[in-house]
């Protein structure tokens, strides 16, 4: 064996450039990044919408809406799904028994709307009512109480 006939194991070489070491590898300076600027320096990530250095189109663009945020978020429950529970034999719907009828999450807050009938004698007890809902539940004999 002589250092003439070495030759690298098979699939051992790198076929990609060197890029950055010295003058005299042809690639050496620069790096193939150009002159100064942005993408010249270490530790360069464009931005997501950048636009290069142009007033973004997120920020061009026009904003609208509104979001409240004293807004009250309320879970609805239905006169029809009221009779479904007073057919069942619960003369009083409140808020626990919904919880335990897997209607609404604990800790959430309860409206009864009017949609559907209601002819049971119900006590319904949640943190708001719809007029129609309020006067149907009084017109069918039953009570409406706000917590």
């Amino acid at each position: 064996m002589k250092l003439n006939n070495l030759t690298p194991a098979a699939g051992s070489t790198k076929t990609r450039k060197r890029i950055g070491r010295g003058p005299g590898s042809g690639l050496g300076g620069t790096s193939t990044r150009g002159h100064k600027g942005a993408k010249a320096r270490s530790g360069y990530k464009k931005k997501i919408g950048f636009e290069g250095g142009q007033m973004p189109l997120q920020r061009r663009l026009p904003k609208f809406g509104f979001k409240n945020i004293n807004r009250k978020e309320y879970a609805a429950i239905n006169l029809s799904t009221i009779q479904k529970l007073a057919e069942r034999g619960m003369e009083k719907v409140g808020v626990e028994e919904l919880v335990a009828a897997r209607l609404v999450k604990a800790g959430e807050l309860v409206k009864v709307l009017g949609y559907g009938e209601l002819t049971a004698k119900v006590e319904v007890v949640a943190n708001a009512f719809s007029k129609t809902a309020e006067a149907a539940i009084t017109a069918a004999g039953g009570t409406a109480t706000t917590l």
